[in-house]
């Protein structure tokens, strides 16, 4: 098994630590701590180890599944990472649902609609065959038909990121369910990274909800500004979610305590106040970006969540040479297009705060400007 490099983190590990501004962050900014009961008792493991049972219920409430068909994680990154460890193989675990595909793991391909965050198409590429569905621009419009004609027989899973990183484009409820029901006509799963949704003003319902085909995939990373607390799950059919609570046992055994006790909170009473506050953060600084956009004749579409994917400012060979630049002579960080495979755009992340995100922009303002001097 072969798994590129990831892209992203190498750039990041490059260059964030010394850089005096992060514009390439893709979640929310992090809530303070003390906003919390931070006493979840004795540091044992969380028993059982795939999450306290009631919470699990809970959380498998919101896609109308139960406690068995939810298992927590340690992020979104490891509920995928687990997902397609559970989903692509030749065991044939069967399904347990009568409308659920004939076995979990009884293929070895993939359909990744892209760009998209690298672990949604590098993982699955280490462990079976992958096909690219692209999004295009300006508008990144999901065609049903290609995902259709990429679907093969052997195809185990379709992979969707909703809302999408990097471009922020939010497909419809309609489009989603057809590609479910593409999913489903070649007794696939349909799995749906959908860590930005709540930052929308009106979700969309998961995917999990969807049917048997549906597994959805989340963490309170992006939407609730909680990076630090490294929790997420699997929401899905029982036969993938046990397959993936088998694997777990391999990775990080149980979900961290001090993050299962603070999702609790999270997703208690405090979460209409973090979540109303979240979404008035991302429409304030979403509506500072475009003007600034505006300014410079840059363009992008118009992002749900809080990442931007820009096109690159004339006099520059490309995305990697802008963002090097900012960051040499700026200390900001942005993200290359080219890691997302399309060098002509930049990755710009405004979910920081809103005075950090003002100072952000006119320092890239300024390599901009410079260079239409130069010029």
């Amino acid at each position: 098994m072969r798994i590129d490099p990831f892209g992203l983190e190498r750039w990041f590990a490059e260059y964030e630590h010394e850089a005096d501004i992060m514009l390439a962050e893709s979640g929310i900014r992090s809530l303070e701590a003390s906003r919390f009961d931070l006493d979840p008792g004795e540091l044992d493991y969380v028993i059982p180890t795939n999450g306290e049972p009631e919470f699990r219920a809970s959380v498998g409430d919101r896609y109308g599944r139960s406690a068995d068909e939810v298992l927590f994680t340690c992020g979104t990154q490891e509920a995928n990472f687990l997902a397609f460890l559970s989903l692509l193989g030749d065991d044939g675990a069967v399904g347990g649902e009568s409308d659920a595909p004939s076995a979990v793991g009884s293929g070895s391909h993939a359909v990744v609609v892209t760009p998209t965050y690298q672990a949604l198409h590098a993982v699955p590429e280490a462990f079976g065959e992958v096909t690219r569905v692209e999004l295009t621009p300006p508008e990144w419009r999901l065609d049903v038909d290609a995902v259709a004609e990429a679907a093969r027989d052997d195809t185990a899973v379709i992979v969707v990121n909703n809302p999408n990183n990097p471009t922020g484009r939010y497909h419809d409820e309609a489009t989603m369910r057809a590609v479910y029901d593409v999913a489903a006509d070649h007794d696939a799963y349909l799995l749906c990274d959908e860590v930005y949704r709540l930052l929308a003003e009106t979700p969309q319902p998961p995917v999990a909800s969807f049917g048997a085909h549906g597994i959805s995939t989340t963490s309170l990373t992006k939407a609730y500004g909680l990076a630090g607390l490294r929790f997420g799950w699997i929401a899905g059919p029982e036969p993938v979610v046990e397959r993936a609570w088998r694997w777990k046992d391999y990775t990080t055994i149980s979900p961290a305590l001090f993050g299962q006790h603070v999702a609790k909170q999270a997703l208690g009473e405090r979460e209409p106040a973090i979540l109303r506050e979240n979404r008035e953060l991302a429409a304030t600084n979403r509506a500072i970006v475009a003007d600034w956009l505006d300014r410079h004749g840059l363009d992008w579409h118009d992002p749900v969540g809080v990442n931007g994917f820009v096109s690159v400012p004339d006099g520059f060979d490309d995305a990697e040479a802008f963002c090097r630049t900012v960051v040499e002579a700026e200390s900001v960080v942005l993200a290359p297009g080219t890691l997302f495979g399309f060098p002509d755009r930049f990755r710009i992340g405004f979910g920081l705060p809103t005075d950090e995100l003002r100072t952000g922009l006119d320092r890239v303002s300024r390599v901009i400007d410079g260079v239409e001097v130069s010029a």
